[in-house]
């Protein structure tokens, strides 16, 4: 077996493909269902509750359903990190994962205004100060505790994953403590079952509470415990071979058996764990820089951190664990024949395996790369070979000294492509690279609808 991707397949036809026809993504479908999960929420509050008056009756009411809405985000918290397929490859890893930071942010602010309205309320009622009323019940009242030591969890994970305190901590740091998130909605459903007002006394709520939470934590165990395990026991994967490409850009070939079976696509990235010293700790996202082979993968890594840097000092025959495939930057979101590709930086990856994989007519593809300097342009005889052999294009965007500048506006896009607006459009690369990038492809005319992307900057 080879253990080398950089003779890229060559000599297959250029017959012109079947019109694209888009996937259409369920994320609209999948937002109302969870929309409409937070008024069921609501009704039952107001279906299960009397008549309330006065300010601490108000007050321990306005706690109770932002309780109530807590409990329900955190399910949707797990939910959304149980990386189920049809989210994570039709919806996209991306917005998946911006769903969960925002259901993350929401989580935080609805278990501190649950604290504060709850504590007030009582201390209205029984007239005594916040504080003291704060203690009597957190110490006092069954498995307040429990739900304290949740409430501060959620809290501190929320405090962490701020992006101002992210940018501040390693990947590996954030991530360990993220798995807290675990723990803390586990203390916080016995406490929501122990005290909340709403199942004290109603068997059914406190099943549709127990199904909720139970479904979550299912997919949890299927998706994130099961798949993995069955897929690593299949597949045995091991480094064949870590090839320089760039000044600090590595790529890692990995065999494994029957990796067809994985029914990975071009654009997709999986999670990957090298059982080998400090890299074992962590699983990082990793994007296949070609298209899969029925007996290997790879992937390009640049050395941004701790982990990435790590990843150079592979030896063959190191095991991995992964898990995926995942992501939606693949050839279903296609809408047109004629396609251009704009990379920044290591942002290539993904976006060399569909240059070479994307069906096409000589004359379709456009691969736009943005470096800031030619000996950054990592993978360039690949994809120099690719374009020759398909009858594409590659052109390098060199932004140092010297380099030209400013072709990724309105004005530049159309002056390499004419008919841009027929064009769908790939991206990747860094996040300000993305954003003038689809800017200018808007400006340019390109409707969004077909300007493809995934940012996992939250």
């Amino acid at each position: 077996m080879s253990t080398t991707y950089h003779r890229p397949r060559t000599g297959r036809p250029h017959a012109a493909p079947p019109p694209p026809r888009p996937q259409r993504s369920p994320a609209p479908a999948v937002l109302a269902a969870l929309y409409a999960g937070g008024a069921a929420v609501l009704a039952s509050w107001w279906t299960s509750t009397p008549t309330v008056t006065g300010a601490g009756g108000w007050l321990t009411g306005a706690g109770r359903i932002a309780g109530l809405l807590a409990g329900y985000a955190c399910a949707v918290l797990v939910a959304l990190m149980a990386r189920v397929p049809v989210l994570e490859r039709r919806v996209g890893s991306d917005r998946v994962a911006r769903w969960h930071a925002a259901a993350g942010r929401w989580t935080v602010c609805l278990v501190a205004a649950h604290a504060v309205a709850v504590l007030a309320g009582y201390a209205a009622q029984d007239h005594r100060g916040v504080a003291g009323e704060a203690v009597d019940v957190v110490f006092h009242y069954p498995d307040m505790l429990i739900g304290t030591a949740g409430g501060v969890l959620l809290i501190a994970v929320g405090v962490v994953s701020a992006r101002a305190v992210r940018r501040r901590v390693s990947y590996e740091t954030w991530y360990h403590l993220h798995l807290l998130t675990y723990l803390a909605v586990f203390l916080a459903f016995f406490h929501q079952v122990s005290l909340g007002a709403q199942f004290a006394g109603d068997a059914t709520a406190r099943v549709v509470w127990c199904l909720l939470y139970g479904g979550a934590g299912a997919l949890v165990a299927w998706y994130r415990v099961w798949t993995p395990v069955r897929l690593n026991r299949r597949h045995r994967l091991r480094v064949a071979a870590v090839v320089p490409e760039a000044p600090g850009v590595c790529s890692v070939v990995i065999h494994g058996e029957r990796l067809a079976e994985l029914g990975a696509e071009p654009g997709q990235f999986m999670r990957w764990r090298f059982l080998s010293g400090r890299l074992a700790g962590t699983s990082a996202p990793y994007s296949l820089s070609a298209p899969p082979r029925d007996d290997a993968l790879r992937i390009t890594v640049k050395a941004v951190g701790g982990h990435s840097a790590a990843v150079a000092g592979l030896r063959p025959g190191t095991r991995v664990w992964a898990e995926g495939p995942y992501g939606a930057l693949t050839a279903r979101r296609r809408a047109r024949h004629k396609v251009v590709l704009i990379a920044g930086g290591v942002g290539v990856t993904p976006l060399r395996a569909l240059f070479e994989s994307l069906p096409a007519r000589p004359g379709d593809l456009t691969l736009l790369y943005r470096a800031r300097e030619a000996e950054d342009l990592a993978l360039w005889p690949e994809l120099t070979a690719i374009a020759e052999a398909r009858g594409a294009r590659v052109l390098p965007l060199l932004s140092g000294a010297d380099a030209t500048r400013g072709v990724l506006t309105p004005d530049g896009l159309r002056a390499l492509l004419p008919d841009i607006a027929a064009h769908d459009a790939y991206l990747c690369g860094p996040p300000g690279l993305m954003a003038d990038a689809h800017a200018a492809l808007r400006s340019a005319g390109v409707p969004g609808r077909r300007i493809h992307h995934e940012s996992f900057e939250l």
